[in-house]
């Protein structure tokens, strides 16, 4: 079953430019299941927020997390690296592909609604708090319970394919068989602390070795969301995972 949800998701993916007004390129997907009584979920409350959701808040007979990610094509990383504001490309890539997500999981949801399976697909920002600047259902996080990869010292999930693209997620009634979680970090400074280039790569010194200051990021992504406002809503930077050793793989291996 999981190749056939793998299959029609990447076969949506690459079909889309044909029917949307899309720039946007992509790889292939990556894929991750997380049980919906995983505990690891119940941490969330401390980790991120005590009003992040549980699972069975959308779906009361949720079984599975389908978790993926979806890396930009490489250009799109390159065009990024240099300057203080992100690239047009990056912003462009950044609205393009909430829609395609959002696009995705209502396809993927009528899918398994077929199969006769209920499913919710879960929003990419769900009840995003503008004072504390986090969300109620934290993407990362959730993805990184699934198995999708290990936190960067930029707070980013590094993913085989790196931290360079979005990623999404739906809960279904389909109970599917949970995928193992990394046993290795892949950021290479908490790996074996040979690496901090992200820290350096940040516009706004908003990341330390030692924390992060979330406004002074907000604030450099609330500056290109002025700047690009003629193409739509993109409270982005992506500064400190382009150029870096895990913006395309994972760099531990």
């Amino acid at each position: 079953m999981k190749d056939r949800i793998e299959g029609l998701m990447n076969n949506f993916v690459k079909d889309y430019h044909k029917s949307n007004n899309i720039i946007t390129k992509w790889q292939e997907l990556l894929f991750a299941y997380a049980s919906a009584e995983d505990d690891m979920f119940h941490q969330l409350k401390n980790i991120v927020g005590i009003s992040h959701a549980m699972p069975k808040d959308f779906l009361k007979d949720g079984k599975t997390i389908i978790t993926y990610f979806i890396p930009f094509d490489e250009s799109i990383n390159n065009s990024n690296i240099s300057g203080l504001e992100c690239s047009e490309s990056w912003a462009r890539s950044y609205i393009e592909t909430n829609k395609l997500i959002s696009d995705l999981n209502n396809f993927l949801c009528e899918e398994l609604g077929n199969m006769g399976f209920d499913s919710y697909a879960i929003p990419g920002s769900y009840n995003f708090d503008n004072d504390k600047l986090i969300s109620d259902w934290s993407q990362r996080h959730v993805a990184f319970i699934a198995g999708l990869g290990t936190f960067g010292l930029n707070n980013m999930l590094i993913t085989k394919k790196g931290c360079c693209g979005r990623i999404g997620s739906i809960i279904t009634s389909l109970e599917l068989e949970p995928t193992k979680r990394p046993k290795k970090e892949y950021c290479l400074y908490k790996h074996n602390n040979s690496c901090k280039k992200c820290v350096s790569k940040c516009v706004k010194k908003a990341l330390k070795e030692d924390g992060f200051d979330r406004n002074k990021c907000y604030e450099m992504c609330m500056i290109n969301e002025k700047k690009y406002s003629y193409i739509g809503g993109c409270d982005i930077c992506g500064k400190c995972i382009v150029g870096v050793p895990c913006s395309v793989i994972n760099p531990s291996m």
